[in-house]
């Protein structure tokens, strides 16, 4: 069986599992999405701090921890626990719509009204899987095998048959998987695939057939073994793995996302979907300070004015950065 390595985890995982979740609760239950954004920003810096959290004043030296978060660490670290999660864990509407949003496809308001009828597990949303659209049931037959990450291993092993591949439908396609994968994580969520060919830029019409043709290869080689929703530049679907002599178990099905973009945007494109998101805010900070405007499709120079002038030419991500005088980052270094 070839080996596949399991993710590292972080010495202050506790601390980031209750700020996750409450991230989920003010987005899914309180449509808070100002407050979800704070937890998930402070849970994603601590999750990158290399020491154990002893207190929460050591954490509010941390950027996006203020002092409503680093109370809540002192807590958790003196008792083991949180009162406000344990309301919410013990609140039946609370934990049901937190549960619900977890299967791919529905989202706070169609959970909210699920569990206004009555919906509360799984097994009740089998009971109404006919009542489900397409991506839910989808989301509902896949539920598992979606929430277990996806390791490192099978990560680059997908992302060398994803090359492959892309070379037998057509030389010419350029193929990027983003995220936290490119950024060195330990396992990812699921595969989110940036795709350029030469003969799709800016100037032309729209060219679906250049993603419906790798989508359908995916297909006929039973990689893609589910779609979602297939558009003219966005694909959303599910992707397996084949078992291979070595391997002992199947391999699990994953959440795939494709995007195609303009050949002229692909690497703004790249750099955006890499991410970090405090990254990209810094770089678009040092881009307008620099007399540029940055996006994930292009940059532009900014005149006396005020107005953004015409695209500048972007061959690589390292234009991108030569072009705002910013120090280059390898992928890896993006993360905070």
């Amino acid at each position: 069986m070839s080996k596949r390595k399991a993710p590292q985890e972080s010495p202050n995982e506790g601390i980031t599992d209750f700020l996750v979740e409450l991230a989920n609760y003010e987005k899914n239950v309180n449509r808070a999405i100002h407050k979800s954004n704070a937890y998930r920003k402070a849970a994603s810096t601590i999750s990158k701090y290399p020491n154990k959290i002893r207190n929460g004043e050591e954490a509010k030296k941390l950027e996006g921890v203020g002092a409503k978060i680093s109370e809540k660490i002192d807590e958790f670290l003196q008792t083991g626990t949180l009162r406000k999660l344990e309301k919410i864990r013990t609140d039946d509407t609370s934990s049901s719509i937190n549960f619900l949003t977890r299967v791919t496809g529905i989202g706070p308001a169609a959970a909210r009204k699920f569990f206004e009828e009555g919906v509360k597990t799984l097994e009740d949303l089998r009971k109404i899987e006919h009542k489900l659209n397409h991506h839910q049931q989808i989301g509902l037959r896949y539920f598992e095998e979606f929430e277990k990450r996806i390791p490192r291993a099978e990560m680059e092993q997908m992302e060398t048959f994803i090359h492959e591949e892309l070379k037998k439908v057509d030389t010419e396609y350029i193929g990027t998987i983003c995220g936290s994968y490119r950024r060195g994580a330990a396992s990812s969520g699921d595969i989110d695939i940036l795709l350029t060919h030469p003969d799709y830029t800016s100037e032309t019409e729209k060219q679906p057939k250049l993603l419906h043709a790798v989508v359908e290869h995916f297909e006929s080689i039973g990689f893609v073994t589910d779609n979602m929703s297939k558009g003219d530049t966005k694909y959303m679907g599910v992707s397996q793995l084949q078992k291979s002599d070595e391997d002992e178990e199947e391999y699990l099905h994953r959440r795939i996302d494709i995007r195609l973009i303009p050949k002229d945007q692909y690497y703004c494109g790249v750099l955006y979907f890499t991410g970090s998101d405090i990254f990209n805010k810094n770089m678009r900070t040092h881009a307008l300070e620099k007399g540029f405007t940055l996006n994930e499709y292009t940059i532009r120079p900014v005149g006396v004015t005020g107005v953004a002038g015409e695209p500048l030419l972007v061959d690589s991500e390292r234009d991108i950065f030569e072009y705002i005088h910013y120090k280059y980052k390898e992928p890896s270094e993006r993360s905070q």
